[in-house]
């Protein structure tokens, strides 16, 4: 069951430090981008992935997450829904704590799967959006 109670998501954002974004991108004007930014600003470490990019924000950008050095405890899903699976697969293997599917990425497959492992699974929710909302 994804996770929707505002004092689950409050104590996921509370404890979270390091940020895998997959999708980042560099332009501005993606979603990706500007909430990894969001993210930097508001205290988290954050580790770009994405095959397309050398670096994201100044920070290296990873090809995905079994090459990044150190512990992931959130990985924040910019994808589309169908190609969520193999995220969720690399998630459990570098073992992240929480998968957050973003506002529009829904796929019940993946979140089922991620949940049987073991993680959080928040889906079809902006993080920005929730940070604003629940960290007063």
């Amino acid at each position: 069951m994804t996770i929707e109670q505002d004092d689950v998501l409050e104590s996921i954002l509370r404890s979270t430090r390091t940020i895998a974004v997959v999708g980042a991108s560099p332009k501005p004007w993606r979603d990706s981008g500007s909430i990894a930014k969001f993210l930097l600003e508001n205290g988290y470490t954050v580790i770009p992935v994405n095959p397309n990019y050398k670096e994201v924000l100044g920070l290296p950008c990873y090809a995905d997450l079994q090459s990044v050095p150190g512990p992931i405890d959130m990985v924040d899903i910019f994808r589309n829904p169908d190609e969520v699976l193999p995220v969720i697969d690399q998630a459990i293997a570098v073992g992240a704590k929480t998968v957050w599917m973003q506002f529009g990425v829904v796929n019940e497959e993946a979140a089922r799967r991620a949940e049987a492992a073991g993680l959080q699974v928040v889906m079809d929710r902006c993080i920005a959006v929730e940070f604003r909302r629940l960290m007063r």
